[in-house]
């Protein structure tokens, strides 16, 4: 995925600090083709289900885009409510979800989520704003809207698996996965690595895809990659194409009993003052 610093992709809206996505925002076509290529085989939903089921329960999914996993939940929660920071995204997403009485979709940050206090039973995030520090602030505020005994999911790429995470590292030299893993554990979040099968429609749907998540040298040396493992030729276009996507799922649950002021496990890295480094944004 294409992943920019803070200070380069940030901008303000509203008074407060938004990241752009640099796939979904500018090349939501192209991002749709990778939804439908990721987790062919649900292992990421298996997991998050082994967590905690959510039928019958009320769900925010926090950085929906245009809304492509709220059906899913949908389908057994009692509620939906999906959060987006981009008006573009939300409109798509409202149109996605327009006959689902159970969902709505709503602007607004993961740092100051317009949703009152102790709403939620689940809070899940899929490669949305909680990269590792910095993401402090969204954290607070899925704390705040989870009830007690609620389960915040955050499902990220994991940097440290082949491929893919190699060649997210070749465009992100400096970026740190144990320091990542860390910062989740410090938060109190378990983490389960999960390695996924993405399956493309044919060779040009891959291409595209993974123009749209690296720069353009790296996303040629991955394209050459996958071709050689699926042993497609350049003149083919017609074979299904197969890539293997290693993800990390952190869990936390939000505790039931008193928890005394200043003590959260969502303010640890607060009180540690804790460096912010460079927050990746993917949608």
């Amino acid at each position: 995925m294409r992943w920019f610093p803070r200070a380069v992709s940030s901008f303000r809206r509203g008074g407060e600090e938004v990241l752009p996505s640099p796939n979904i925002w500018y090349y939501q076509k192209a991002y749709e083709v990778e939804n439908r290529a990721q987790d062919v085989d649900d292992d990421i939903w298996r997991v998050l289900a082994g967590y905690r089921e959510w039928s019958g329960a009320d769900v925010l999914d926090i950085g929906c885009g245009d809304g492509f996993h709220l059906p899913r939940f949908a389908a057994t929660a009692r509620s939906v409510v999906g959060i987006e920071p981009h008006e573009p995204l939300v409109r798509d997403a409202r149109d996605r979800v327009a006959e689902l009485r159970n969902v709505e979709v709503r602007q607004g940050r993961a740092q100051r989520l317009p949703l009152p206090d102790a709403a939620f039973d689940v809070v899940h995030a899929r490669t949305a704003y909680f990269f590792g520090p910095g993401c402090e602030p969204g954290l607070r505020e899925a704390e705040r809207v989870l009830r007690p005994g609620g389960l915040m999911m955050i499902v990220d790429l994991d940097v440290a698996s082949e491929p893919y995470g190699r060649w997210m590292r070749l465009d992100l030299p400096h970026y740190d996965p144990p320091g990542v893993e860390k910062f989740f554990a410090r938060q109190g979040f378990d983490c389960r690595k999960v390695m996924t099968r993405w399956l493309f429609e044919d060779a040009a749907a891959m291409e595209a895809v993974l123009k749209i998540e690296f720069s353009a040298p790296v996303a040629a040396k991955a394209i050459a990659e996958v071709r050689r493992l699926n042993e497609v030729s350049s003149a083919s276009g017609e074979k299904q194409v197969t890539l293997p996507v290693g993800y990390r799922v952190h869990t936390r649950t939000k505790p039931t009993g008193l928890v005394v002021p200043g003590h959260s496990v969502s303010s640890a890295d607060a009180a540690s003052g804790v460096a912010s480094s460079a927050s990746p944004r993917m949608p």
